[in-house]
């Protein structure tokens, strides 16, 4: 089934593009999510017009990404956190305290946005990826520093 694409879907296209997909897969997931259209020739037309729109907010929003991600490399954020006897962390630090030390900082950032493939359990400092827009990936500094 050839459907147009209303949204950047992973693995599949961006906003749109018209794509062929499975029909299961435009009548169970695309459509009911509005994240398609099927492909007519009215709503060629009218993703046209949208997709002009689009491209400037598009624009405006790396832009506005950008200058997040120009901040968040100059940071350097440091977590407090109790070790044991061999410098051991009790527990570890996860996305979510990453994403509650920028917010003290003045950063507000979804915690799912914060690429982490695991959860930090060593003292010390790491680069950690953070994905604030679809094209700008910042690395920001963490620091994992003894409590008290």
């Amino acid at each position: 089934m050839e459907v147009i694409l209303r949204d950047h879907v992973d693995h599949v296209g961006q906003r749109g593009d018209v794509v062929r997909v499975a029909d299961g897969y435009a009548r169970n997931y695309l459509l009911p999510r509005k994240l398609a259209l099927p492909a007519t020739e009215a709503n060629k037309r009218w993703i046209a017009r949208e997709r002009k729109i689009s491209e400037a907010r598009e624009a405006e929003e790396r832009v506005a990404a950008e200058a997040v991600a120009d901040r968040l490399i100059a940071l350097d954020v440091t977590i407090a956190r109790k070790v044991g006897d061999q410098d051991q962390l009790y527990g570890s630090v996860t996305n979510v305290d990453i994403a509650e030390a920028l917010a003290a900082k003045g950063f507000e950032v979804d915690r799912r946005k914060i690429l982490l493939p695991d959860p930090l359990r060593v003292l010390g400092e790491s680069m950690i990826p953070v994905k604030l827009h679809r094209d700008v990936t910042a690395q920001l500094k963490v620091t994992i520093v003894k409590e008290g």
